[in-house]
């Protein structure tokens, strides 16, 4: 349990997003099971489910949430999965959804295969005595544009995209210039880099890295330093600050 949770008993809602790229077959089975254990377990949210792997946002009661994290893990496919956690006072989702998709991020670049050939990750703390110490680093945000103009890290390089789809036509601007200089992907909870990343190793970027969970295990593991604004997310929340609290859509 997160230890910065507020003292206000109605932060009672944990909310949860992870994914694992992994081969999976039979997803209508898949889908049906999971449907009923999100159902028993009163969680809401979305899954989305692909050849490629598993991708989710979840909140509900903690203990509902145990539930499924024991149930996942009981799966050799998804057992260890990395979930990132914060605290609200509702549940930010209407409804549960369980999907079946082509990609469980969409991409649309054949060839990117997370699975088998992922770009080398950097955790935050790493990250943050990189920024500390005054490296140089670029520091790339895979985002959209809108999610971009809520927040970023400070300095970040971002090329304009307006979908992360719309990411590949637009990744062969990023200069291939001193391959000593890392490249350091990021984006909301580190999935997108998953593929942007390997895309940027195929430009000839032979230094890229991307961030271990994102930014917002980044604002987890080591607050907001050299982070400025809020990380925008896709759910009734809007945004989150640097204590992973939501914020109102006026103050982003």
């Amino acid at each position: 349990m997160d230890s910065r949770i507020q003292l206000n008993q109605s932060v009672n809602i944990l909310n949860i997003a992870a994914y694992r790229f992994v081969a999976l077959d039979n997803l209508p089975a898949l889908r049906r099971w999971l449907l009923e254990l999100c159902a028993a377990e009163n969680l809401r949210g979305t899954i989305l489910l692909a050849p490629e792997g598993i991708n989710l946002f979840l909140a509900g009661p903690a203990a509902g949430i145990a539930g499924l994290r024991r149930a996942l893990a009981a799966d050799d496919r998804l057992v260890g999965m990395d979930f990132k956690e914060s605290w609200s006072s509702g549940t930010p989702f209407k409804r549960l959804k369980v999907k079946i998709k082509n990609e469980i991020i969409a991409f649309g670049v054949p060839g990117i295969d997370p699975a088998r050939d992922p770009a080398p990750a950097l955790d935050p703390a790493t990250l943050k005595s990189w920024l500390d110490e005054g490296r140089e680093v670029i520091l790339l945000d895979t985002r959209n544009a809108f999610e971009v103009a809520r927040g970023s890290f400070e300095g970040a390089v971002h090329l304009g995209n307006d979908t992360f789809r719309g990411f590949a036509s637009v990744a062969g601007s990023l200069p291939v210039t001193d391959q000593d200089t890392p490249v350091v992907t990021f984006c909301t909870g580190g999935i997108r880099c998953e593929k942007a990343a390997p895309l940027l190793r195929q430009l000839g970027h032979r230094n890229v890295f991307q961030l271990s969970g994102g930014i917002l295990r980044y604002l987890e593991r080591v607050g907001s330093a050299h982070y400025r604004g809020a990380c925008f997310v896709f759910d009734e929340r809007v945004g989150l600050d640097a204590n992973l609290a939501s914020q109102k859509t006026e103050q982003l």
